[in-house]
């Protein structure tokens, strides 16, 4: 398999790229290398025969036309984003022009691509749009997101990446091109922005820091470790069927003071505190995000049955595997002060 992966330097992209690579396939990776894309995510493969790599903007057409026609893939997974609800908040022009322009250019390189491949070709190609959960907008207490849920998005984030989503389907509808679209819950594990939930309470917990936490705490995700979500977005590609909406969720939901809680207990396992103490004294409850989600949770029924696919991590068995990489890694967590800065708070200028 030859496969393109837009977003290949940043956290679940280079996971797909290194499982791309493990499984044999020949990986073109394409990532503008912004904040949060680095080089050291995919370094166990840079020099691997089957691996390239090219630095380039997903909204810049000739660019992407150029690495399509050239590398001539057999699926293109599109990840590349901005991915911060918090940043989308203070800045969404950005989002806009990369997770709504950035998947247009996309889909028409992919479709000009494919309309000019030979029928048994045409069969086997697979564009995947990878999304989120947070297109779906928020759950109350009970239900589960499901293929068939509205779309209710509530940031710049969650906007400009359903409008994505919009954009791949009827790139298929209009035009026949085999699109899938994917949507997953909280990804976590190895390489993940140091500006995300878990690497900041890692980042907080070790300096001794007050380590902060939405509101009341009480809003909830499911988690999904990162191996598996790619896991099944490869199967995705071999499996799955054109114009279908795929589910990735953990069936791990839990509150996010209980989830900075188990983080916080891990880690004192690890690397325990002074005597008498816990990292869970640090916990510090500031002010809410506009607009915060109360719940996110899928099901994942349909994707389990027609991949074969489940998630093989537990929350515990991937906490402590991402805590321990962390504290193996500790570099990974330091970033300049802008990047870590509070974001969010609806304080734009208007």
């Amino acid at each position: 398999m030859r496969t393109i992966i837009t977003g290949g330097a940043g956290f679940i992209g280079s996971a797909l790229v290194r499982r791309a690579i493990c499984c044999g396939w020949h990986v073109l990776n394409v990532d503008k290398l912004t904040y949060a894309g680095r080089l050291e995510t995919v370094a166990d493969v840079t020099n691997h025969p089957n691996y390239s790599f090219l630095r380039a903007d997903v909204a810049d057409e000739s660019a992407i036309n150029r690495a399509v026609t050239r590398f001539a893939p057999d699926v293109i997974f599109h990840l590349a984003a901005e991915s911060h609800v918090d940043r989308s908040i203070d800045g969404p022009a950005v989002f806009i022009g990369t997770n709504i322009r950035g998947t247009y250019v996309m889909l028409e390189a992919a479709l000009s691509y494919w309309s000019n491949l030979d029928s048994a070709a045409r069969q086997r190609f697979r564009f995947i749009q990878v999304s989120t959960d947070e297109v779906y907008g928020s759950l109350d207490e009970t239900g589960l997101f499901t293929e068939h849920s509205p779309y209710r998005p509530n940031s710049p984030y969650s906007a400009s990446k359903a409008a994505g989503d919009h954009l791949a389907r009827a790139w298929r509808v209009s035009y026949g091109l085999p699109t899938i679209i994917s949507h997953c819950t909280n990804n976590y594990g190895p390489f993940q922005h140091a500006e995300k939930l878990i690497p900041t309470v890692l980042r907080h917990a070790l300096a001794g820091q007050p380590i902060p936490v939405y509101g009341d705490g009480r809003n909830r995700r499911d988690w999904l470790h990162v191996d598996d979500h790619v896991a099944g977005l490869m199967l995705a590609a071999e499996r799955g069927k054109p114009g279908r909406d795929y589910l990735f969720g953990g069936r791990t939901e839990i509150a996010n003071i209980d989830l900075v809680r188990i983080v916080c207990d891990v880690l004192n396992w690890h690397e325990p505190c002074e005597a008498g103490r816990n990292y869970t004294d640090q916990i510090s409850m500031v002010t809410d995000r506009p607009g915060h989600d109360f719940r996110y949770a899928t099901d994942p029924t349909v994707t389990e049955s027609e991949l074969g696919w489940s998630a093989q991590q537990t929350l515990h068995s991937g906490l402590e595997a991402t805590v321990a990489w962390y504290l193996a890694n500790r570099g990974w967590m330091d970033r300049p002060a802008e990047q870590l800065a509070r974001l969010g708070l609806g304080g734009r200028s208007r």
